[in-house]
């Protein structure tokens, strides 16, 4: 009805399942029977591997009985119950490892962008408080500066006079009758004293005027006055002002108000950097004027020829020569007044009004003196409008200008940073409109350089930081500002460079007392924080550029050696307060024990910031190694408190206490572990180094705790257990989930305490490794009394519970394995890497074993309840009638396993179904084989039905590659199924040339245990004879008493079939020897075609003659014939006894001979019957062989 492709299609639904996990198991109401007879198996650990004591052993020696309950853990530091407590503190433990795996990175440590704690702000430290009298001083000189501005505002300033005076008003606070008052006191103070401040600094493109292509230009400015002003030019004459040309319009101009720069010879692109001053009587109408004159010395003709190598192409020619036609005009026809020395190049005229407020630095077009004037190029200028003189009280009490601005700019910050603003520690100096134009009036009319006003913002704003915190990044700015100007720093008044100093001296200290309590205001866990650390660091940094220029004072030379002071002075402070809170001395040591471990983990903390933090900002910005700073210091004060703790409990040492030394050192080991992982650094030199020794009594009984709570914690874990998977996608219940978990913990701590010294650690690893090696066995005995415990389920085949004390079984295996192989320890002589310890190694190998065999005995005791099916089943196959096709007699068989392996494979994980699967296939070869034992001499339609059977398993256990691999399945018992399917087909003389086939394929495993014969043979075709010579023999086995023998050699061709008329022929006995010689030539008459059949051999059967008793079989050996001369090949020419002898060992017949024999013996025929027979009487002189 079916085909085998239909009923390996039952299979093939179950075993695409292999190795997948599959839908949850089907549950059973009952409960297989009890297993403990079968589970009283006999430890592989006896053999005591690697001299590791068993496991097994310690619970078998106890006089309990086998279904006793398993022996109590002692009772340790905590409390008896399940664990649960212990494992959950040592978690704790754990996850504070968890951070501790590497060096920290600073993405991992900054977990805050909150604002930055508030810094110590100290209102005396700003700027010294003014008198109501310099108060109104300083309001009068404001409004003075506003009420007298001059120039032109630019874009960005306020223009509105009276918004300027009202900014004014409010930040003075004063009434409105008050500043009314105050204006008109200014208004009738006499107007300041204008000066135009103009610095040439560079022209370029010039016209050349020289024959050489260049010019020397100079320059000539002053002011031209408004009486001085030309009038409008006409139409046709248009003309502008030159200094150097008379006009006829008016006088010529003062000498006072002019001034000439240097002359630069022979260039196009003149440097200057010249500075003048001038006063200004009208703002309004005043202007700049500038000439640009090539300067000509007047010279001959001849003078002019001699210059004649000074020409530079034809353009330069012709300039040479209008130059002497010019000097020949000068010396000559021309008019007195007419001045040809210099040549014009270009002008300038800028009204004063016209310059910016804040003064400008320009390039300024040249202009032509007339529209007949060829000019080009371009002038930089820098313009500033000052006041020489003013009508203030400040100024006529002698202050400074830049007195008066200092006060002035703290005046305004005050105001402009109002404390009640949000986030005003985060003001960058962002100054209003009104405020930064009276300040910029203030600054120009002061005359004020750009150096002066960088300083002094510096100097108002780094006070005004230390009484109301200021953004570090505007402050770093204004450093920077100064630097840009520092070139000029010469020119500072001592008074400015005395108080510049100053400010760089109480900024130093303030600095300096924020890295003292680092941690306070600077925490590295806030960004907000760590980027003010960074800035404020910069600073610092940025101070040490001025020092050097600085001549009459000086601030503080060496602030890297300060920062360091400073830095371990806030160690020391963090330290002390941190130690007083948590571990006060005045404690006794077990109170003081917790608040120590509490303390280590803050200083671990504490270094992790430091280098993942700090580390880099302080080495990058002040070459100051900040890490190494305070790991030495912090791990020098907790080594020595350490020290001191283990001294005074040493003595007192209880299990509550060595609970604590342990999880203390574990902190201390992971701070020295953190100093080696960072390259280059040796922990040896540390004061850490050696403290392990104090700590080794408290840690030796912490592991035995750990030994008692482990056991508690599997019992909990056991008791609660429905030994039902813990949900759709595992296949192991909750206790093995808890107990690798336990095993996990154990490893991780190990790890964490990487114990040292070598030796202690051997120690230390061996014991845990034993513990951890019992408490899996004690875990395997606990499930089985479990599962023996629970009611059995009649004609239940597939037990759920049983297959899930399989997977817990093999999870726990893995899981001991890998703890195992983790607990591995420095050895003191260092072995291969990657090879483990031998007592660790014995240790895994003999629980592994264990192990192995528990599995091993719970996937029998799962099979055996499928032994009867399957039995019932192969019967069917063999009570089947011949009239039935073979696969519908394989059907029944085929879907029932393929129902149960669809059970199994759902139920199990991927190693154990393989094992299941092994195991069925080993009940079924044997049931196979006792149902072809209890059929002898039946059809060969009988032995066919098997072998169809037996490929039909082949096929259905390896399930297309999914399954069992086909070397194992055809493998053992298989080969051996097999070989009898196939004698059992073949005919008596075919089953007899197989005899003598399998003897010629045997190979001696033990070839110096029997000795060998060395023999020679050939095949003489001319007298149709086999010559068989026998020379010698060796390394016999003594047979008799004296320890000798008495050999002699039986020759003998076979198969008897192929030989019926040859007899047996023997050589003489050799007598007391185990090397005998014969020498005996032996001759057959044979045909070769005899010889040339198939199982066709010489046999040499070697025996030791006894006189009063049957003689003793030595050993034998067979030569087959296929190969002898003259039969394989003709005999060519020569001696036959020249041709080289044949060394055969001898040996004993084994199971792949006997198995021809077996069948030989089922059969009734006579030939059969005869041979065996012969070969029975062979076999009583072998038992008698001790």
């Amino acid at each position: 009805m079916c085909t085998l492709c239909t009923w390996c299609g039952f299979w093939g639904g179950a075993a695409v399942l292999l190795g997948r996990a599959g839908a949850a198991a089907v549950r059973s109401a009952r409960r297989p029977a009890a297993m403990t007879t079968l589970l009283e198996i006999k430890s592989s650990v006896l053999r005591q591997v690697q001299a590791c004591p068993t496991f097994r052993r310690r619970a078998e020696g106890e006089p309990a009985a086998t279904n006793a309950d398993p022996p109590e853990p002692a009772a340790g530091a905590w409390k008896p119950g399940d664990g649960v407590e212990f494992f959950a503190h040592m978690r704790l433990i754990l996850k504070k490892g968890e951070g501790r795996q590497g060096l920290p990175c600073p993405e991992v440590l900054l977990r805050s962008g909150s604002p930055a704690p508030a810094e110590p702000v100290d209102p005396s430290r700003g700027l010294r408080a003014l008198t109501q009298e310099e108060v109104e001083m300083l309001y009068e000189e404001a409004l003075y500066t506003v009420l007298y501005r001059a120039g032109t505002m630019g874009p960005d300033q306020v223009d509105d006079q009276e918004t300027l005076l009202g900014y004014l008003q409010q930040v003075f606070g004063t009434s409105p009758e008050e500043h009314t008052e105050a204006i008109e006191r200014v208004k009738k103070a006499k107007a300041p004293t204008y000066a135009l401040k103009v610095s040439v600094m560079r022209a370029k493109n010039l016209l050349a005027k020289d024959p050489n292509g260049f010019s020397d230009p100079y320059c000539m400015l002053g002011i031209l006055p408004a009486s001085g002003a030309p009038r409008e030019p006409g139409p046709r004459t248009e003309q502008r002002f030159s200094f150097r040309k008379g006009s006829k319009r008016g006088g010529p101009l003062p000498a006072k108000c002019i001034q000439v720069t240097e002359v630069k010879s022979s260039t196009l692109n003149p440097v200057w950097k010249e500075n003048f001053v001038f006063e200004i009587e009208d703002v309004s109408t005043d202007q700049l004027h500038l000439d640009i004159w090539d300067h000509d010395d007047d010279v001959s003709l001849v003078e002019a020829c001699r210059k004649l190598n000074e020409v530079i192409g034809l353009k330069g020619m012709s300039r040479y020569f209008k130059q002497i036609v010019k000097s020949a005009r000068a010396n000559g026809t021309a008019g007195p007044t007419e001045d040809h020395t210099d040549d014009f190049l270009g002008c300038l005229n800028i009204p004063v009004r016209e310059v910016p407020v804040a003064g400008e630095d320009r390039w300024f077009k040249l202009e032509p003196r007339s529209s007949a004037s060829r000019v080009q190029g371009d002038c930089q200028l820098v313009l500033k409008l000052i006041t020489t003189q003013r009508d203030t009280g400040m100024s006529q009490r002698g202050r400074a200008g830049f007195l008066s601005y200092m006060l002035l700019l703290s005046r305004l910050l005050q105001f402009e940073h109002r404390s009640e603003e949000p986030k005003a520690s985060c003001w960058r100096g962002e100054l209003s409109g009104p405020a930064a134009t009276i300040l910029c009036l203030h600054g120009a009319q002061n005359n004020l350089s750009a150096l002066q006003l960088a300083v002094l913002h510096w100097q108002v704003s780094s006070r005004h930081h230390q009484t109301r915190t200021l953004d570090y990044g505007y402050l770093l700015g204004l450093l920077e500002d100064m630097q840009a100007h520092w070139e000029e720093a010469s020119s500072l008044p001592q008074g400015q460079e005395e108080s510049l100093a100053d400010s760089f001296n109480a900024f130093s200290e303030f600095g300096l007392r924020l890295l003292r309590q680092l941690r306070d205001f600077f925490p590295a866990t806030n960004s907000t924080a760590v980027y003010r650390l960074e800035l404020l660091l910069k600073c610092l940094s940025k101070m040490q550029i001025f020092q050097p220029s600085f001549e009459v004072c000086s601030f503080r030379t060496e602030l890297n050696a300060d920062i360091s002071a400073a830095l371990k002075r806030g160690n020391r402070e963090w330290y002390d307060r941190l130690l007083n809170t948590k571990s006060p001395r005045e404690q006794s040591g077990p109170q003081r024990l917790a608040g120590l471990v509490e303390l280590a983990d803050a200083v671990y903390e504490d270094l992790q910031s430091c280098y993942g933090i700090y580390a880099s900002l302080f080495h990058s910005i002040t070459d100051i190694d900040f890490f190494t700073l305070t790991f030495r210091q912090l791990e020098r004060l907790v080594a020595e408190e350490a020290w001191v703790l283990t001294e005074e409990l040493s003595p007192k040492m209880t299990l509550e206490v060595a609970s604590g030394l342990f999880e203390l050192y574990v902190t201390l080991a992971d701070i020295q572990r953190f100093w080696s992982s960072i390259p280059g650094r040796d922990s040896r030199s540390l004061a850490l180094a050696g403290i392990h020794g104090p700590f080794l009594p408290a840690v030796k009984l912490w592991l035995q705790v750990l030994r008692d709570q482990v056991r508690w914690r599997l019992q909990g874990a056991v008791d609660v257990d429905t030994l039902e998977p813990m949900d759709a996608s595992s296949k192991h219940s909750s206790s093995a989930a808890t107990a690798s978990l336990c095993f996990s913990h154990i490893q991780e701590l190990w790890a964490r305490l990487a114990w040292p010294d070598p030796a202690q650690a051997e120690a230390l690893g061996t014991q845990l490794s034993q513990d951890l090696c019992a408490a899996t066995l004690f875990y395997t005995e606990l499930l089985r009394k479990k599962v023996d415990a629970q009611p059995g389920a009649a004609g239940e085949a597939v037990s759920e519970p049983l297959c899930v004390v399989l997977n817990n079984v093999e999870l726990l295996r893995k899981a001991a394995g890998q703890t195992l192989r983790g607990l591995a320890w420095p050895e003191v002589t260092s072995g291969p890497e990657g090879v483990l310890p031998r007592p660790l190694l014995g240790c895994a190998q003999a629980l592994d074993e264990d192990l192995q065999q528990e599995v091993h005995t719970v996937t029998a005791h799962l099979t055996s309840k499928m032994v009867a099916d399957i039995r019932k089943y192969v019967q069917h196959i063999s009570l089947s009638p011949d009239s039935i096709q073979n696969d519908e007699a394989v059907a029944p068989l085929m879907k029932y396993l393929d129902e149960k392996l669809a059970l199994l494979n759902t139920s199990l994980v991927k190693e154990n179904l393989s094992r299941v699967l092994e195991a069925l296939w080993e009940l079924l070869l044997q049931a196979i084989l006792r149902a072809l034992g209890a059929n002898l001499d039946v059809s060969a339609d009988f032995y066919g039905r098997f072998h169809f059977t037996l490929e039909a398993l082949v096929s259905f256990f390896h399930a297309e590659g999914q399954g069992l691999p086909l070397e194992s399945l055809k493998d053992g018992s298989y080969k051996r199924l097999e070989e009898e399917l196939r004698l059992h087909q073949c005919s008596t003389r075919e089953c007899i040339e197989q005899y003598y086939l399998d003897k010629l394929k045997q190979r001696s495993l033990e070839q110096k245990r029997f000795g060998r014969l060395s023999v020679r043979c050939h095949y003489e075709a001319a007298e149709q004879r086999l010559v068989v010579e026998v020379l010698h023999a060796a390394d016999l086995p003594p047979l008799d008493a004296n320890g000798l023998s008495d050999p002699f050699v039986i020759v003998e061709l076979g198969p008897p079939h192929l030989f019926p008329l040859v007899r047996s022929q023997r050589t003489q006995v050799k007598n007391r020897t185990l090397h005998p010689v014969y020498d005996e030539l032996f001759y057959f008459s044979v045909p070769a075609e005899a010889c040339r059949r198939r199982g066709a051999c010489v046999l040499f059967t070697v025996m030791d003659h006894d006189w009063l008793s049957t003689n003793d079989f030595a050993g034998e050996a067979a030569l087959g014939l296929g190969g002898v001369g003259g039969i394989a090949r003709p005999q060519v020419g020569g001696s036959a006894r020249a041709r080289q002898p044949v060394t055969l060992h001898l040996r004993r017949p084994r199971a792949q001979v006997k198995s021809a024999l077996r069948m030989l013996e089922g059969r009734t025929n006579k030939e059969a019957q005869e041979f065996v027979k012969r070969l029975k009487e062979l076999e009583k002189c072998m038992e008698a062989d001790p």
